[in-house]
C-alpha cells in the first residue's frame, strides 16, 4: 500500500485536528472557569505534543509560501483572558534542563499557553490554505517549531498544571 504525501500522511491531518481543537478552546477560554480550562489543558496538551513528535520531516519547495498569521494585539489578548484567569496560579519556577545551565527562572502558564496558540494557529490558517505549497510550508513549519519553540512549553506547561490539579494531594502526602 503507498504511503500518502507527507503532508497529507495521517500525522499532518491528526495534528491539525487537536491544533484546530486547542484553537477553538482557547478562543473561547473567557467562558469557561479556572478548573475546567485546567483539566482541558491537562488533556490536549500531551495530545499535541505527541502529534507534534510524529510530524514528517517535509523539504520545503517553495519556502515563500510561509506566512504567520496572529498579530500581536490577538496573542495580546490570549495572553490577558488567560493571565485573568489563572491569577496566582499563572507563575511558576523552572528549572533550566541544560546541562551548562543550572538556573531557575520564573515562568507564566498563561504566556507559554499563548505562545503554543500562536504556533497553533498560524499552523491551522496555514494548513486551511487550498495551495499545496501553503501546506507544506504549515506542516514543515509546524514540525521545526515543535522542536525549538512550543514542545518545550508544552512540557512546562503540564508540570505546572499537575502541580496545580493534585497539589492539595502532593501537599497533603509531603512529596518532596
Amino acid at each position: 500500500m503507498n504511503e500518502p504525501e507527507p503532508v497529507y500522511s495521517k500525522a499532518a491531518l491528526d495534528m491539525f485536528t487537536v491544533a484546530n481543537e486547542y484553537c477553538i478552546f482557547v478562543e473561547k477560554a473567557d467562558g469557561y472557569g479556572k478548573a475546567d480550562i485546567y483539566n482541558y489543558f491537562q488533556k490536549v496538551l500531551p495530545l499535541l505534543y505527541i502529534k507534534g513528535a510524529l510530524i514528517p520531516a517535509i523539504t520545503v519547495e517553495y519556502p515563500e509560501a510561509n506566512e504567520r498569521y496572529l498579530t500581536e494585539e490577538q496573542w495580546q489578548h490570549v495572553l490577558h483572558v488567560l493571565r485573568n484567569k489563572f491569577n496566582e496560579d499563572d507563575t511558576f519556577s523552572f528549572s533550566d534542563p541544560n546541562p551548562g545551565d543550572a538556573s531557575t527562572s520564573l515562568r507564566s502558564l498563561s504566556e507559554n499557553l499563548a505562545d503554543i496558540y500562536q504556533d497553533m494557529k498560524d499552523f491551522v490558517l496555514l494548513y486551511s490554505k487550498e495551495q499545496h505549497a501553503a501546506r507544506e510550508n504549515a506542516v514543515h513549519e509546524i514540525g521545526r517549531l515543535y522542536k525549538s519553540h512550543w514542545g518545550h512549553r508544552v512540557l512546562m506547561c503540564l508540570t505546572h498544571l499537575h502541580f496545580l490539579l493534585h497539589r492539595t494531594d502532593i501537599e497533603a502526602e509531603e512529596i518532596y
